[in-house]
């Protein structure tokens, strides 16, 4: 998919939502406290209706979008906004790293999966809307195996924040641990 880096000010929302990363990069990654930092970093951005601007509001025909945001001067973080149109989803895939997103527009589509050890491969355990201002964090690896999606029947397009603890640089390479199901 498109990774398209746009420069911004960081300027308020992002403001608020950097300097909340920022306080929850004091604790430990696999931490309560780091967790419900991010969680209470990504609350409440579906309420900011300037967050992004048009052009990082653009979509792409064949794949979902990433905009790059804002990438963290000292490496602990990158800030993404990723644009779904209907029909397009991510791969089924766990994490290199924690992340975390929020829906600000439209409703995603999360199907879990549970990693079979003996099989090695990931199983369907359940599907469940994420609607706007829904919140996720999870920590690295295959506990929190996933796809997401947007299965709108209407032409709406659907849009996600992520945060991933990457560089900016590794946000295509080093976050998405694709999986197999068959």
């Amino acid at each position: 998919m498109p990774l398209l880096q746009d420069a911004i000010d960081i300027e308020l929302p992002f403001a608020r939502l950097t300097q909340a990363l920022d306080t929850a990069c004091c604790f430990d990654p696999a931490s309560p406290g780091f967790m419900n930092g991010v969680r209470n970093a990504l609350a409440g951005l579906a309420d900011e209706p300037e967050l992004l601007s048009k052009a990082q509001r653009e979509s792409c025909p064949d794949s979902y979008t990433r905009h790059l945001l804002f990438a963290d001067p000292l490496g602990r973080y990158a800030i993404a906004a990723l644009i779904w149109r209907p029909g397009q989803m991510s791969p089924i895939h766990g994490h290199h790293t924690w992340c975390a997103y929020t829906v600000i527009e439209g409703t995603l589509t999360e199907t879990l999966f549970s990693w079979d050890t003996n099989t090695h491969r990931a199983v369907e355990t359940r599907q469940h809307a994420r609607a706007r201002g829904a919140v996720s964090v999870v920590g690295a690896g295959r506990g929190a195996i996933h796809c997401l999606g947007n299965t709108s029947a209407a032409e709406e397009t659907a849009i996600s924040i992520h945060v991933y603890g990457v560089t900016g640089t590794q946000i295509s390479t080093h976050v998405n641990d694709i999986v197999r199901t068959d």
